[in-house]
């Protein structure tokens, strides 16, 4: 690569197909059951990874800035823009446009890049589908919300009910609640009734991975009934 890179001092061809590099890579890999670095020039994955706001930004203006070679030359799909912790809003703004997303203004952009950062703040990377869920998140919580979760503690014992204890916010002010029940869920599902008082009946509760890694994101799917109304709601949340 460095004899295509700089023709300028080394006027020379090889016809070497370099696309081929990283599949070679990967081949070597699988035979001798030696792992490459995620470090290593061209072939690592995180050879054209780019997490730092800086570099995402001048990537998104003009690749050469920090790419001397294409990804797409060596075998990658393209170049890689990680998602975390450092990065800028104009990737996030970015990724969010890849995927379709827009907003109507500033205000909304900044909005879903503030529960970007919160993500971010809790889980190494963040992938496209925890973006879609925090936009989801945040259009479904454009109302003034009268009840507001602020931290529960659960506690299982094999041979003991479940124990859920609970600290609400009711319009405005702060509410505590514990209740137990067959299971953690039913514990807390039971205390945040006992506040609330509305009579409803859990349908269903359920929990999906919506991405990978121990510190996924999870999409949650609550189903109310009350007197013959069902009403459905989704959220995203830490599991």
């Amino acid at each position: 690569m460095a004899v295509r890179t700089r023709k300028d001092l080394m006027p020379v061809e090889t016809h070497i197909d370099s696309r081929h590099i990283v599949p070679t890579s990967r081949l070597v890999s699988t035979i001798t059951g030696f792992p490459v670095q995620p470090n290593k020039a061209i072939v690592g994955a995180s050879a054209f990874a780019h997490e730092s706001g800086i570099h995402q930004d001048g990537i998104l203006k003009h690749r050469e800035t920090y790419e001397i070679m294409r990804a797409e030359d060596v075998g990658w799909n393209t170049n890689k823009l990680v998602l975390g912790k450092h990065s800028g809003r104009a990737a996030v703004k970015a990724r969010l446009e890849a995927l379709g997303i827009s907003f109507a203004d500033n205000e909304a952009l900044n909005a879903a890049f503030a529960k970007f950062k919160d993500l971010a703040d809790k889980k190494h990377e963040i992938f496209d589908e925890d973006l879609q869920a925090l936009v989801s998140d945040s259009q479904a919580h454009q109302l003034i919300d009268v009840y507001e979760f602020e931290s529960i503690e659960v506690h299982c014992k094999t041979g003991q009910s479940p124990q859920a204890s609970l600290q609400l916010k009711v319009s405005g002010k702060s509410v505590s609640a514990a209740s137990s029940g067959s299971g953690p869920v039913d514990a807390a599902f039971k205390a945040i009734e006992s506040v609330a008082n509305s009579g409803v009946v859990l349908q269903l509760y359920s929990v999906n991975a919506i991405t990978q890694g121990t510190d996924s994101q999870g999409e949650v799917t609550v189903r109310l009934e009350h007197k013959g109304q069902i009403v459905n709601g989704v959220g995203a949340v830490q599991i």
